[in-house]
């Protein structure tokens, strides 16, 4: 059975060149983390598991039973979906070959047995025999090696595998195949057997991390400077230096649990029909990779938040980033509140950072604007599945019938945006010391309430992204709006020919 992964659009390693024939006699071993799935089950399990909160539990065999314990009672508490994992797609195709060929396949893996034996049914009649760790005894490196010696023989099988434990069970093995493997574990499994082929990715790690890490998106960071702006201190260098070091600290902190929220949401990134391809849920990233990287990118945006003095905002974020991910996305309402509450606290860190005071107006304004942002962001997600057949959305609390009532406080909330700043307009038309035609700045009413109606009809007729923010920006309609509210404020502030 082919994996739903297992298609041409995601390619995870290329295929190998002058591949040499191995004796069909000799049985062909096959790893599976890291090999036959680019991914860590393992990994994913206690990943599962610290998103259902029942980690300690799990982390308990770890101390009382060792490592083959502990991945028991990970599979036994997560229960993976052997359909949802991201699949060699080239390996398996030269699998299928070996299998016609008449070679006899062995799945051969440190993973729990249950999870073995899931991803061979899933393959079902491709893999004649499952060899894996079973609470007891952990068939990694040595140990593997030792088992495959008692059950074919030393020198009578090949092996495909992947790191540097692998090469232990390279030098009892006939003939090796190396998948995804570093420079320094291809050199050790030369130098150990006989290399037939080997397997490399078609995305480089780095390349592949960067994508995670949605550079696209800090562009909402950008908010850190409205309070530069909403001050009147365009000029004032000190304070652009200050929101510069917050944006950066921002981009930082973001990306960071940006990895995490993908690394604790794989099942549900796999089973849609766009998110699938993110690097993580490809199986393009390492997940330890991306753990470690996120861990990275948290201290460094905490460290440059407190030399920009804005640390308890960006703390603030982070804390409620975290629990959206793992649980306040699951609850409706709660979820578009939140979201525009990460929105709002980014203008208040620029606020904290340059020093300068943002007010209830702002704030208000923000708070409106965003919540029907939000809202745009659930309603498209729930409108592209109800598409595709689909009911209720993996970790969300909604469902399709909840659309009309959602479309209508979006609406809502934009509206309540655009009244605001008619009353923020009003009141600085009646104080009129730091613009020299005040009433110009009527004009930004209609723009914001335009530009906001475009967004929600553009949500209806099904062409918005999921992401509101990303789709104004590839917008032209969008950087126009933009453009007229530059230059309505920049007149309102220099030109004084429709000073009241």
């Amino acid at each position: 059975m082919q994996s739903r992964h297992a298609d041409a659009e995601t390619p995870v390693a290329s295929a190998p060149q002058d591949l040499a024939d191995i004796a069909p006699s000799c049985p062909l071993c096959v790893d599976l983390d890291g090999t036959l799935t680019p991914s860590d089950t393992l990994v994913e399990g206690l990943l599962a598991l610290l998103a259902s909160r029942h980690l300690p539990w799990a982390l308990h065999g770890l101390l009382t039973g060792g490592r083959a314990l502990l991945k028991q009672r990970v599979a036994e508490a997560t229960l993976m979906d052997a359909t949802l994992l991201p699949y060699n797609t080239s390996l398996l195709t030269y699998l299928q070959e070996e299998k016609r060929r008449g070679r006899q396949l062995v799945l051969v893996t440190a993973a729990d047995i249950s999870v073995a034996r899931g991803v061979a049914e899933h393959h079902a009649g491709l893999f004649d025999e499952v060899m894996a760790s079973d609470g007891r005894r952990n068939l990694k490196g040595e140990a593997k090696a030792q088992a495959l010696v008692e059950r074919f023989g030393a020198g009578n099988f090949a092996y495909i595998g992947n790191d540097a434990t692998d090469v232990a069970i390279w030098r009892v093995a006939q003939a090796g195949i190396l998948v995804n493997a570093s420079r320094r574990t291809a050199a050790a499994a030369r130098r150990a057997t006989r290399v037939e082929a080997e397997f490399k990715r078609d995305m480089p790690v780095p390349l592949a991390l960067l994508r995670a890490m949605r550079p696209h998106q800090w562009a909402k960071n950008l908010l850190v400077i409205v309070p530069v702006f909403t001050a009147h201190a365009a000029l004032d260098p000190a304070s652009w230096m200050a929101a510069l070091l917050a944006f950066v600290a921002f981009c930082a902190t973001a990306s960071g649990i940006y990895l995490f929220n993908d690394l604790t949401d794989l099942a549900a990134d796999r089973r849609h029909p766009r998110k699938r391809m993110r690097p993580f849920a490809s199986g393009a990233v390492p997940l330890t990779t991306g753990f470690l990287t996120g861990a990275a990118l948290l201290a460094i945006g905490l460290l440059l938040a407190a030399a920009a003095g804005a640390l308890l905002v960006l703390l603030l974020y982070a804390v409620l980033s975290v629990a959206y991910s793992m649980k306040l996305k699951e609850l409706p309402l709660v979820d578009v509140f939140v979201l525009a509450a990460l929105y709002t606290l980014r203008i208040v860190a620029g606020g904290e950072a340059t020093g300068h005071i943002i007010s209830l107006w702002l704030i208000c304004f923000s708070s409106f604007l965003f919540l029907s942002l939000a809202l745009v962001k659930r309603v498209e997600e729930l409108q592209s599945a109800a598409e595709r057949g689909k009911g209720a959305l993996s970790r969300r609390g909604y469902t399709p019938a909840d659309l009309p009532i959602l479309r209508g406080f979006g609406c809502a909330s934009a509206f309540s945006a655009s009244l605001v700043l008619a009353l923020f307009v009003q009141a600085e038309a009646m104080q009129a010391q730091r613009y020299a035609s005040p009433a110009l700045l009527w004009a930004l009413v209609p723009l914001m309430l335009f530009w906001q109606c475009r967004l929600w009809l553009s949500a209806a007729r099904g062409y918005m992204h999921d992401d509101p923010i990303i789709y104004a920006a590839r917008d032209w309609v969008s950087w126009l709006v933009a453009l007229c509210v530059f230059l309505v404020l920049t007149a309102a502030k220099s030109v004084t020919w429709f000073a009241p």
